[in-house]
């Protein structure tokens, strides 16, 4: 507590989504992939802010692939690792596992990728967290019980109707998983895993609250990463937003939480300029200097030293940067916790009324889809915010449920005061 902490991943494959072994879907990054690029993108990091430890996450290709670019790459990660103390790990499928694969094959790819990237790196080296995008509930349980990783990148907040996966419904800040589902936190000892469930990037939360990619004009996935900030505005605009929703986390996020942590996740083979990264994680050291950039392992120990169970209360503030779906005037308040989510919006510059456009109770069983069935594993709630579905109309707090209200009122009971 009392912390600024700044994770950053980078993933490095073959094929743009590696759904099985032996099976992908998507384009063919093997030109994307170079030792040039990879050294070009580490010293990016570096001169934007020196000492910083980052997490490379490899896909199973990207470990066995025999080419020169890929043997030159992995050595040159090692030598990362040895040199700023980087974490190396593995990544099931190329984010999207449970999409494809059957529960049993995503454990045996953990088991058998995390024994190579042991075997690459060496020295009895083991990593500290797994990155996958999604990962579900029982893959997180086997990485807990079976290969004593207590850190998993495991849902990526907020993510509907864009990518290959759908995990609408989880917790942007880092908690236990229920055995029910991966979205959902532990309630008790009976579904509790041991395994820290860690968002992907940090978004900006007006744009979040959006569905899909750029069909309303918006994307969802607007924040700290590249593709929908630097790609979408270019790098002058792009850092601004990059900045803004960093400081909804280190600014007013600091002041509710005790502490404050940002996430981002930078694909190697993205044709974005690094001047933009430097530019960013410059800016965010000169604002907040004692910000520490720390691998997402770390951060993942760090928080499961200090929590030993879901006693978490989150609570985070939003006034749009007018960029993009991040609206001009808005404010939108979150409040977490191991029972529930709720998101309040109003409209400040119309003096409009707080209203409720996400009410998803924990407390309420769940229940995941089989492995390798759908895309979709989000875990919707009476009220979401995506606003798909006809009962998503926002309401007014009061005009909840009995139930739900009392819910509230039990744990955050200054939003239902007379």
């Amino acid at each position: 507590m009392g912390e600024r902490f700044l994770t950053f991943n980078t993933v490095i494959r073959v094929n743009q989504i590696e759904v099985a072994r032996d099976r992908n879907v998507g384009h063919d990054e093997r030109k994307d992939h170079t030792p040039e690029r990879v050294i070009k993108f580490r010293n990016a990091i570096e001169k934007g802010f020196p000492g910083a430890r980052i997490t490379w996450a490899f896909s199973w290709l990207a470990l066995h692939d025999t080419t020169s670019n890929y043997r030159q790459i992995r050595e040159l990660v090692v030598g990362y690792h040895l040199r700023y103390k980087d974490e190396i790990t593995f990544i099931p499928g190329a984010y999207f596992a449970n999409a494809y694969n059957s529960t049993e094959q995503v454990n045996k790819d953990l088991h058998e990728g995390l024994a190579k990237v042991s075997e690459i790196v060496g020295h009895g080296y083991r990593p500290n967290s797994v990155v996958a995008g999604f990962l579900s509930a029982p893959n997180l349980e086997y990485l807990a019980k079976e290969e004593n990783i207590h850190v998993c990148q495991g849902n990526i907040w907020s993510q509907y109707a864009i990518d290959n996966q759908d995990g609408e419904g989880s917790i942007c800040y880092p908690y236990y998983p229920s055995k029910e589902h991966f979205c959902k936190p532990a309630q008790g000892a009976d579904d509790f895993i041991d395994c820290v469930n860690l968002d992907g990037w940090s978004m900006d939360f007006l744009a979040a609250r959006r569905a899909g990619g750029a069909g309303s004009g918006f994307n969802s996935r607007m924040g700290v990463g590249p593709i929908e900030t630097l790609r979408k505005y270019g790098e002058e605009i792009g850092v601004k937003e990059m900045v803004h929703s960093t400081a909804i986390q280190f600014d007013k996020g600091f002041e509710l939480n005790g502490f404050a942590w940002v996430t981002n996740c930078w694909e190697l083979c993205l044709p974005i300029e690094v001047s933009g990264l430097t530019k960013w994680l410059t800016e965010t050291k000169q604002r907040w200097p004692e910000v520490k950039l720390i691998t997402q392992g770390e951060l993942g120990l760090i928080w499961r030293k200090h929590y030993k169970e879901n006693s978490f209360k989150y609570q985070f503030e939003e006034v749009g940067s007018g960029i993009g779906g991040s609206d001009s005037g808005k404010r939108i308040r979150w409040f977490m916790n191991k029972s529930y989510r709720l998101s309040l919006l109003r409209d400040e510059s119309k003096k409009d009324e707080e209203m409720v456009i996400d009410f998803t109770r924990y407390d309420l069983k769940a229940a995941e889809p089989t492995s390798g069935s759908t895309r979709n594993w989000s875990l919707m709630g009476e009220i979401n915010q995506k606003q798909i579905r006809p009962q998503d109309k926002p309401v007014k707090i009061q005009d909840l449920g009995n139930e739900g209200k009392s819910l509230i009122k039990r744990i955050n009971p200054e939003l239902l005061k007379p």
